[in-house]
C-alpha cells in the first residue's frame, strides 16, 4: 500500500537560546519611563522644592542629595536602555536571517554547504560561530535583568525624593513659624571681642548675621577654635551667602582632624544640637551627617559623598541659623 509522502520537516541547526528570542525581543516597559498618573515626575519635584526653598531659604541639601541620586540613576537606566536596543537589534537580525533562509544561522549555512572536507576542517569554525550567537543572547538575557535592576533603582530613588519633600512640606509650618519666632526674637547678647581667640577668626568673620554670630561666640568661647571660623561667603547660593552659617574647622588643607579636634568637632555638634532651639539653629553637618531642628525625631541622616574631606564635612562643623 502506497502511503502519501509525508513533507520533510526542514531540519534547523537552533542557536542555544534563540527558540526564546520572540519573548526577548518583545519590547520592556518601564514603570519610570512611564509613571503612574499618581506619581510625580522629578521636575515635579523639583519644582515643589524650588517652592520650598523660597519659603525657607534655605540650600535643602537634603532634596539635592536625593536629586542627584535620581539623576544618576536615570543615566544608568539610559545606558541600559541603549544597550538593550542593541542587542535586541542584533539578535533580531539573527532570527529574521534564520526565518527567512534555510533555517539555519546564516554563517553557519555558509560553512555547510562546502564539501564534505571543507565542512570538517570548519567544524571548528562553527562550533565557534554558534556559541558567539549564543552568547549573544546570554548577553541580551542578562541586559534585561540589569535594565531591571535599574528600573528599580530608578523608581525606588524617585519615591525616596518624593518622601522627603513630602516630609519638608509638612514640616513647612514649623519651619515658617520658626523664622518668623527667631527673626522677632531678641537676639542675645554675644561675647566680648576680647572673649574670642584671634585665631579662631576666619573669612568671612564680621559679616555673620547677629543671631549666628551669637551661635559662633558662645561656641567659641565653651570650646575654642583650634582654626579658624568661617562664616559669610559672597556668592554662596546657601546660608553662607547670608551670613547665616559658620564653618567651625577642625583641621586645615583639606586633612582629615586629628582624634583629639574629631571628639571636639563632635562636642560642637552636640551642644549645637542640644540648644538649637535656644540658639536658633536651623541645621548643623558634621562628617557627612545632618541634623535638622525642623524635624529632629529623625536624628543624623546621612549625605552623598562628594568626593572630599572638607566637602563631606569631616574637618569642619557647619552650623547654620535661622
Amino acid at each position: 500500500m502506497h502511503r502519501p509522502q509525508r513533507p520533510r520537516k526542514r531540519r534547523a541547526l537552533l542557536l542555544p537560546g534563540l527558540a526564546a528570542a520572540a519573548v526577548l525581543l518583545l519590547p520592556a516597559t518601564s514603570s519610570f519611563a512611564d509613571p503612574q498618573d499618581d506619581e510625580p515626575s522629578l521636575e515635579e519635584l523639583n519644582e515643589r522644592a524650588d517652592s520650598l526653598e523660597e519659603e525657607y531659604d534655605t540650600e535643602l541639601l537634603q532634596y539635592r542629595d536625593a536629586k542627584e541620586d535620581v539623576e544618576k540613576s536615570q543615566k544608568r537606566l539610559k545606558k541600559v536602555e541603549d544597550e538593550l536596543a542593541e542587542y535586541r537589534e542584533n539578535v533580531a537580525g539573527l532570527a529574521a536571517a534564520q526565518y527567512m533562509g534555510s533555517g539555519l544561522d546564516p554563517t553557519i549555512e555558509v560553512v555547510m554547504s562546502s564539501d564534505p572536507q571543507d565542512m570538517l576542517d570548519n567544524a571548528a569554525m562553527a562550533s565557534q560561530v554558534s556559541a558567539n550567537h549564543a552568547e549573544r543572547v546570554a548577553d541580551l538575557e542578562k541586559l534585561r535583568e540589569k535594565r531591571k535592576d535599574a528600573v528599580e533603582d530608578a523608581d525606588a530613588k524617585l519615591e525616596d525624593a518624593e518622601k522627603l519633600v513630602e516630609d519638608l512640606e509638612a514640616q513647612r509650618d514649623e519651619v515658617l513659624a520658626k523664622i518668623e519666632k527667631y527673626e522677632e526674637e531678641q537676639v542675645p547678647e554675644t561675647p566680648g571681642t576680647g572673649e574670642v581667640p584671634a585665631g579662631a577668626v576666619g573669612p568671612g568673620w564680621d559679616g555673620a548675621t547677629p543671631r549666628m554670630a551669637a551661635i559662633r561666640d558662645e561656641i567659641v568661647s565653651r570650646f575654642g577654635a583650634p582654626y579658624p571660623v568661617g562664616c559669610l561667603r559672597p556668592g554662596d547660593p546657601g546660608e553662607h551667602g547670608s551670613g547665616r552659617a559658620c564653618d567651625f574647622m577642625m583641621s586645615s588643607g583639606g586633612a582629615m582632624p586629628s582624634a583629639a579636634n574629631q571628639r571636639l568637632g563632635q562636642q560642637i555638634a552636640d551642644y549645637a544640637q542640644a540648644n538649637a532651639d535656644r540658639l536658633g539653629v536651623m541645621y548643623i553637618i558634621w562628617e557627612q551627617r545632618i541634623w535638622h531642628s525642623a524635624n529632629p525625631g529623625a536624628g543624623w541622616e546621612m549625605m552623598n559623598d562628594r568626593g572630599s574631606v572638607t566637602a563631606n564635612h569631616y574637618d569642619h562643623v557647619h552650623i547654620s541659623s535661622y
